[in-house]
């Protein structure tokens, strides 16, 4: 008898694949947001920080749901552990849309980040305050590939985060 490859077991275990395809998507969505920050040198707008919360909770989770998946955990654990990536992903999806829609100027963004300066009557030297503070804008998409901005994969990229949970949430057999 022929030894079964792990191609084989995923393939009988599609819960598990799944688990592991939305675990390793988030996770290099993660690590490219930090390789734009760090090595390209485009730092983050405030949305662009927001929108990489639900990978911090998407990856670990993920992660636990593919072990509980290869183990045979309950079929109603693994089923609330997909329905939550798939909120997360899909509540990613908004923010990522609402922040392209803030870059191609559809609509307003929030006023941290888009709207003009305020209080400059607080007091000190305006020149120093001005010279000291760098205001990453919300709505100037900092790269573009084939047109679409990094906020806009985001949307791309958690849309098919959702539906790789979906497709695990229907795959997971009972028992």
């Amino acid at each position: 008898m022929a030894k079964e490859s792990w191609i084989d077991r995923l393939s009988a275990e599609p819960a598990v694949a799944a688990a592991l395809a939305i675990f390793i998507v988030s996770a290099a969505t993660l690590a490219g947001a930090w390789y734009f920050q760090l090595v390209v040198g485009l730092p983050p707008c405030p949305l662009c920080l927001e929108e990489r919360i639900p990978y911090h909770v998407i990856i670990p989770l993920s992660l636990l749901l593919a072990i509980a998946a290869a183990v045979r955990a309950p079929a109603k654990l693994v089923a609330v552990g997909f329905a939550a990536i798939t909120i997360a992903a899909l509540g990613n999806v908004v923010l990522g849309s609402y922040h392209a829609g803030v870059e191609w100027h559809w609509w307003a963004g929030p006023t941290d980040c888009t709207g003009p300066l305020t209080d400059l009557h607080a007091g000190g030297s305006l020149l120093n305050s001005l010279q000291s503070i760098h205001i990453v804008r919300c709505d100037a998409a900092a790269w573009r590939f084939l047109g679409i901005s990094l906020a806009g994969y985001n949307a791309l990229i958690s849309l098919a985060l959702a539906a790789i949970a979906g497709f695990g949430l229907s795959a997971r057999k009972p028992g």
